[in-house]
């Protein structure tokens, strides 16, 4: 394999779905109740792009690094440093030019959302970012890599959940208007956390050696226990924001994704060790789906 598609592997495009999921919602919410800036939204999703991928290299340095990432026991995927396809070195070149285009990317967004650089909203969102990427990184590299000390799921909440809805709808629309979005960022929240989670249970087998999970403090029945019910969490959330707008069949059309929640559901409590490998995408894609159809739903309403 060439390095250009060994780098590609690394970049594990299939998780970028879940990245953009939250940030659709906000853009949606946005554009639901205002005017949106429409470079802003290209800016804002290329950022959302740049800060996964750069998150997933970290992640598969750290790994290595650490000795977590081992070809005979792995359950999941095998990368481009354990394969042989990249050194440790290139992986290093690639963070950094992801790094580089996180900063452009974020800088170009902030800018086109609020027209400068210099207001107290642009200057806010710009140490946001720094913290946006300081975290993508820092997931298993660094000397206190949170992913090592069970507090991935506290990170991933707060960063795929709160702050890419809340923050994808703010630089939109340049303020949050009402409590209630909290609820539709938490339901992105608690999907994202249960994609990792769902990824953790798989590997907690090899975790054990050298890491601390949510689902290793909690055992795997405990942590199957959690999934559920950090999905049936993020969907009343949605189902209650719904309920609090005027009603509108449109807006449950987010309700055609339910059996593939339910679908995955099953195949965790059914399934164990790599088998659980096909729960990742799905969850993924459910959300996204969830997220997009959420949007659709809010514009068809207004379009009536």
């Amino acid at each position: 394999m060439s390095k250009l598609g060994a780098s590609v592997k690394s970049m594990r495009l299939r998780t970028l779905p879940l990245s953009l999921s939250g940030i659709l919602m906000g853009v949606f919410l946005a554009a639901a109740d205002y005017k949106v800036n429409y470079l802003t939204v290209v800016f804002l999703i290329l950022t959302a792009i740049c800060l996964q991928i750069l998150s997933n290299l970290s992640n598969e340095l750290g790994d290595t690094l650490r000795g977590t990432d081992n070809a005979d026991k792995r359950q999941g995927m095998h990368y481009s440093l354990m394969d042989g396809g990249l050194t440790i070195p290139d992986m290093k070149k690639l963070i950094g030019l992801f790094i580089v285009l996180s900063c452009i990317m974020g800088l170009l967004m902030i800018r086109f959302s609020f027209g400068t650089l210099l207001s107290l909203e642009a200057i806010l969102f710009v140490l946001l970012g720094g913290a946006a990427i300081n975290a993508a990184r820092s997931y298993t590299l660094g000397r206190n890599p949170y992913g090592y000390n069970a507090m991935g799921d506290v990170y991933v909440f707060i960063f795929f959940g709160i702050i890419t809805v809340l923050g994808g709808y703010f630089l939109c629309a340049h303020e949050i208007p009402a409590w209630k979005l909290l609820l539709p960022a938490i339901s992105i929240g608690c999907f994202s956390v249960a994609v990792l989670n769902v990824n953790n249970i798989r590997d907690m087998k090899t975790d054990a050696l050298t890491r601390e999970t949510v689902a290793i403090k909690l055992g795997e029945k405990n942590a199957k226990i959690y999934q559920s019910a950090l999905i049936v969490i993020g969907w009343i959330c949605m189902l209650v924001f719904c309920s609090l707008k005027i009603f509108d069949i449109w807006h449950y059309l987010f309700v055609l994704t339910m059996p593939l929640f339910i679908l995955h559901i099953k195949g965790v409590w059914a399934r164990t060790d790599k088998d659980l490998d096909p729960m990742l995408p799905l969850l993924v894609m459910s959300t996204f789906a969830f997220s997009i159809l959420s949007g659709i739903g809010f514009l068809a309403f207004l379009l009536q």
